[in-house]
């Protein structure tokens, strides 16, 4: 699976651009980083960073939680995503995102994740989606199971 969410990031110019990182990925979960960098900072006179790479961190590990599903046949799109700011992140801190893929139809995979720093017992922000969803065709499905 490390492998694939690798693929995935290196898919995708933004993602590299910020420095996105895989911390962790499982079966329907992804756990991204983010380091702090000075280039990606929203407001100069505070150092926090801007709410923009905040978004395409949560919006990221989303989608690769949402290729990490065991069901999961192949790439993904964003439909919708909700992202509530809840504080400004920390300067100088880490950002990790962490994003689980809890239900899936035929096309739609569902999705929430929460952006953490040091203070993880306060997120600074927190997110929900749906995305695109392909299923593995049937004889992958039942070759994977045995």
């Amino acid at each position: 699976m490390a492998g694939i969410t690798r693929q995935f990031i290196d898919a995708l110019p933004h993602a590299k651009a910020i420095g996105l990182d895989v911390r962790d990925v499982g079966a329907g979960r992804a756990e991204f980083i983010l380091p702090y960098r000075e280039d990606l900072i929203g407001d100069p006179e505070t150092g926090v960073l801007h709410g923009g790479v905040v978004s395409t961190l949560l919006d990221t590990t989303c989608g690769a939680a949402v290729i990490c599903h065991p069901e999961s046949g192949g790439g993904t799109a964003t439909l919708d995503l909700r992202i509530d700011y809840m504080r400004a992140a920390t300067p100088g801190q880490v950002i990790v995102a962490k994003a689980e893929c809890y239900h899936v139809t035929r096309s739609v995979a569902f999705v929430r994740a929460v952006a953490l720093d040091d203070d993880t017992d306060r997120p600074v922000a927190s997110a929900t989606g749906a995305f695109t969803f392909k299923a593995k065709p049937r004889a992958e499905k039942q070759e994977g199971q045995a």
